[in-house]
């Protein structure tokens, strides 16, 4: 339990709520630790945080386009990383084939975010359909294997050397936002007994970064039945019922889904925007001083992002203030949307990421300058 140092204090002209009833022709700007549940101060400004005119050093914002990768190929080991840290791996794996060999992580619990396609997948408990959507969560250890029912392009999230975990959802229960009776196990059904064959099957387990191929002369996935609570599970994002304020915009820690050792992962769903007149319509512009804050784009219209597409990623690393574009905050303070139609993956994490070496046309290099005004150069 940290001892921090704080007692609540007002100066000069704020808001005694956060985020509600700012003065006219402010800007109010988070100031916060441990994410969004350490001591937190909220400045009230006369120009918006993020008015930079120039940026020069490494300390930038940056936005990938991952469509533009054109990888494909039939093993999740040659999917490209894209980005890490000691704490977690991020991948992108485009495949239209069916694996003709089993997986095996020993790093880490695999998280499987399906941005496009379907397919089934094959394990160790049994056999599990999945679409567009779900989430698939494979505990470290697990045999796998999927087939594709039409091309897919997955999202890789692996939680080095931990484990995932659900968040502690406090006082609104344990069945708020999803109830965990939601969440769907495979099962040794027809058409897992019907891969039991006596062929040669490959086994390539991942171990410190290092691949080794084990070789069976029969098909490993040939469990008969299990009985236990480690198994993986699956939820697609439109199970999700988000927490939901009409008097008070939420900060992102309320849309949390999973939590591993050293980050958090959070899901942003359409959902209705605020309507009480002193809320804040957008995200409020904050320095989130501990995380380094990830946006994977899966779909709709992103209301605080300007010339975002699905299939992008942003990458705000700790450091400095983000928060809305220009004309997201125009369009909020007129309250001109009644409810966001966006579905995202954010990843929050606590140590600097690394992001890898990736092909020029990928990065948009000018995003660090969509926070400019209109009309400034």
């Amino acid at each position: 339990m940290r001892n921090w140092i704080r007692f609540p204090r007002v100066e000069g002209v704020a808001p005694r709520q956060a985020h509600c009833d700012l003065p006219p022709d402010t800007y109010e700007r988070e100031l916060g630790r441990e994410g969004f549940f350490g001591p937190a101060s909220h400045m009230l400004h006369k120009h918006p945080p993020t008015g930079w005119i120039d940026w020069e050093g490494p300390l930038r914002p940056r936005a990938l386009d991952l469509t533009r990768l054109e990888d494909s190929n039939n093993s999740p080991w040659l999917a490209r990383e894209i980005l890490h840290n000691a704490n977690v791996r991020l991948r992108q794996w485009r495949t239209a084939e069916d694996m003709d060999h089993l997986v095996r992580n020993s790093d880490g619990d695999e998280l499987l975010f399906v941005h496009q396609g379907a397919g089934e997948l094959f394990c160790d408990y049994g056999h599990m359909s999945f679409r567009e959507g779900d989430y698939i969560v494979i505990p470290r250890g697990t045999l796998w294997r999927i087939t594709c029912r039409e091309p897919i392009t997955l999202l890789l999230i692996e939680a080095t050397d931990s484990a995932y975990q659900l968040p502690d959802k406090g006082l609104v229960g344990q069945h708020a936002i999803f109830d965990p009776a939601l969440l769907e196990t495979p099962h040794i059904d027809d058409s897992f007994r019907a891969q039991q064959t006596e062929d040669t099957w490959r086994v390539v387990v991942k171990r410190r970064g290092q691949y080794s191929t084990i070789t069976f002369p029969y098909n490993p996935l040939d469990a008969v039945g299990w009985q236990g609570d480690l198994v993986p599970v699956k939820i697609n994002w439109r199970d999700i019922r988000p927490l939901m304020s009409h008097r008070y915009h939420l900060p992102p820690s309320a849309h949390t889904t999973f939590v591993a050792q050293g980050f958090v992962i959070c899901t942003f769903v359409p959902r209705p925007i605020e309507s009480d007149p002193g809320a804040l319509k957008v995200p409020f512009f904050h320095n989130n001083d501990d995380y380094d804050e990830i946006i994977f784009y899966h779909q709709g219209e992103f209301f605080s992002r300007d010339n975002i597409h699905p299939g992008m990623l942003t990458l705000h690393p700790c450091g400095f203030a983000h928060g809305p574009h220009p004309k997201a905050l125009q369009t909020g303070a007129k309250a001109a949307r009644k409810e966001t139609d966006e579905v995202a993956v954010m990843i929050d994490t606590r140590y600097p990421v690394i992001v890898n070496e990736l092909p020029d046309a990928v990065e948009n290099r000018a995003y660090v300058d969509s926070w400019k005004s209109p009309g400034v150069k």
